[in-house]
């Protein structure tokens, strides 16, 4: 997360770089609505009715959160790590490094705090998965780009298929026999992350053991699809020259909604019958196949929006949550396992999607304040500091010596 400081300056460059921290920082929330749900409910994403979700209101909440947010947003994270990998390879261009071992020392460091916070705090954490799909990108960064964007396509397409042949495959009878499992395995979960801290972590380092599969064939092919875009995107320049390319964010917006609202539709119906595991399965394989363009829709909203009047300031608002975003990743799971886990009020299991909403709005505007005062002091944020630190095998200086306004932005991981 390199964070280059200058001058204040409200130059067209640190405008531009705003705006891409600003997306980070509206990829920030999104997460956050999904995330918060598996902190509010040991029944979230196992298939079954969650005995929270039963209310008209709870289940339209619930219905939101699979159609808007579900699967788009940590792909939008993800399209953002591809395109910081070509500014941390113009870093090190620049300071004259080898590119490699850096990334390396960036990569490893950030695996080695994904374990922790997947132990400590949330098991469905996404940094392990960032940092070994990082060693593939770094591998491939020589190939053209029309390779990389084949690999994107076909990385989706299989993904896709693989689930649909998934789904196809299993009755009603095989999932009636796999609820009562799910049953088991909530209210088992249930107990032990409201009984001690030292039964939280017993109970994430179960639950890694029994989802890392999911990260494996859901989530990490399309990250990696991603990564790929966002890589090329980068190599081009293209966030860095976003009033030059208003057609094609324009173009992207309206062909992102349509072929990505539908397969949204899609996925969200199944929230609204509660029990209907197998077409939530098949399902799955549709919003696999596009989720990419409504997040690339998303993407692109943002950017023309960002470059209205009240656009740029909403964008000044959202920049220093993105400029911290691996703090404010790892504030956020602090923050949910104090509310519901053993380690503070043990909420979990007593408030419904439509609570979770508004504890997760509470929540990211704390991010936006706290990350606007930080970055108005310091550098970088604490996490960044020490994976900079890690990259650089060297302490950089915390504290900046000018004022924040003209900083530019950061390459998040």
């Amino acid at each position: 997360m390199t964070t280059h400081l200058s001058a204040p300056d409200p130059s067209p460059s640190n405008e531009r770089q705003q705006m891409v921290d600003a997306l980070r920082g509206f990829a920030l929330l999104g997460i956050l609505v999904v995330n918060i749900a598996s902190f509010a409910s040991t029944y979230y994403a196992l298939g079954i009715p969650d005995p929270l979700a039963m209310s008209l209101a709870d289940r339209i909440a619930s219905f939101m959160r699979a159609f808007a947010f579900e699967t788009k947003f940590y792909l939008l994270f993800s399209f953002l790590f591809g395109y910081s990998f070509t500014l941390q390879m113009r870093a090190a261009e620049r300071d004259g490094k080898p590119f490699a071992p850096r990334m390396v020392r960036r990569l490893f460091g950030l695996w080695a705090i994904g374990v922790a916070h997947a132990v400590l705090l949330y098991y469905g954490d996404i940094l392990m998965a960032y940092a070994v799909l990082g060693a593939v990108l770094l591998m491939l960064r020589r190939r053209g780009d029309v390779f990389l964007a084949c690999a994107a396509v076909g990385l989706v397409l299989l993904t896709a298929l693989l689930w649909a042949g998934v789904g196809s495959r299993y009755t009603q009878l095989d999932m009636q026999m796999a609820v009562q499992a799910a049953y088991a395995d909530a209210a088992a979960a249930l107990a032990a992350y409201r009984a001690t801290p030292l039964s939280v972590i017993v109970q994430h380092v179960r639950d890694l053991s029994q989802t890392w599969w999911v990260t494996a064939l859901v989530q990490a092919p399309e990250a990696l699809a991603v990564f790929f875009a966002g890589f090329i995107a980068g190599k081009r320049g293209l966030l860095a020259h976003v009033e030059a390319h208003r057609r094609l964010l324009w173009r992207v917006l309206w062909w992102g909604l349509a072929i990505g609202l539908p397969g949204a539709l899609a996925y969200a119906l199944p929230t609204l019958h509660l029990n209907d595991a197998v077409r939530e399965l098949q399902d799955l394989s549709i919003t696999l196949l596009t989720a990419p363009f409504l997040s690339a829709a998303y993407a692109a909203g943002m950017l023309l929006v960002f470059q209205t009047g009240r656009g740029r300031v909403l964008a000044r608002a959202l920049a220093p949550a993105g400029r911290m975003a691996l703090t404010n990743y790892l504030l956020q799971s602090l923050v949910c396992a104090w509310i519901f886990l053993a380690y503070g009020l043990r909420l979990i299991g007593t408030l419904g999607p439509l609570a979770t909403f508004g504890v997760a709005l509470a929540i990211f505007a704390g991010n936006l304040l706290l990350s606007a005062w930080w970055m108005g002091r310091f550098a970088y944020g604490p996490v960044e500091w020490l994976l900079r630190a890690v990259t650089y095998l060297r302490l950089p200086p915390i504290r900046r010596s000018r004022p924040a306004a003209g900083q530019r932005g950061s390459a998040a991981p």
